[in-house]
């Protein structure tokens, strides 16, 4: 009985985290690409900001090594959206708040088992008072939007909650 408790605690704490992560047992690395910007908008940084912020994410929430030389799961983000808007209009043709909005598009490889393969979107923002401008709240807003994105992101792929 004690090796049975042995093995299955072994065998769980491989496939199952307390974070509720479910990991295949034989992937090990992970690799994310060079990220395309399509929305020619976008700040020239947002590129390598969002492939970083994504491979943080992976590397403190897994057991995953990041490895560019032939990894086990590969992800492929394409930024599809950049944009300002207005939000929440007044009298008088003003308006209280401008919302950033950032959509990333991700296929995700995993050389192991292609039925895990995907293509999925995401989409986040957040809202800054208008009397603000964007270039003076941009980093801390784009910072929180692939916060957002990248957990989600992280979740999708790894929980199956």
């Amino acid at each position: 009985m004690k090796k049975f408790l042995i093995f299955a605690c072994l065998y769980f704490t491989a496939c199952f985290s307390f974070k509720g992560i479910t990991i295949p047992t034989d992937v090990d690395t992970f690799y994310v690409e060079t990220v395309e910007v399509r929305e020619v908008n976008a700040p020239p940084e947002l590129a390598q900001v969002f492939q970083e912020t994504l491979r943080q994410k992976i590397r403190q929430q897994s057991r995953l090594v990041y490895n560019d030389n032939d990894p086990d799961v590969v992800f492929s983000p394409v930024i599809t959206k950049f944009r300002v808007n207005a939000v929440a209009p007044q009298e008088g043709d003003l308006v209280a708040f401008t919302r950033l909005e950032i959509s990333v598009s991700i296929d995700y490889e995993n050389t192991k088992n292609e039925e895990d393969n995907f293509k999925k979107s995401w989409s986040a923002f957040e809202d800054f008072e208008s009397t603000q401008n964007l270039y003076d709240v941009q980093d801390g807003l784009i910072a929180l939007i692939f916060e957002d994105i990248t957990e989600r992101v992280f979740n999708d792929t790894y929980s199956d909650w």
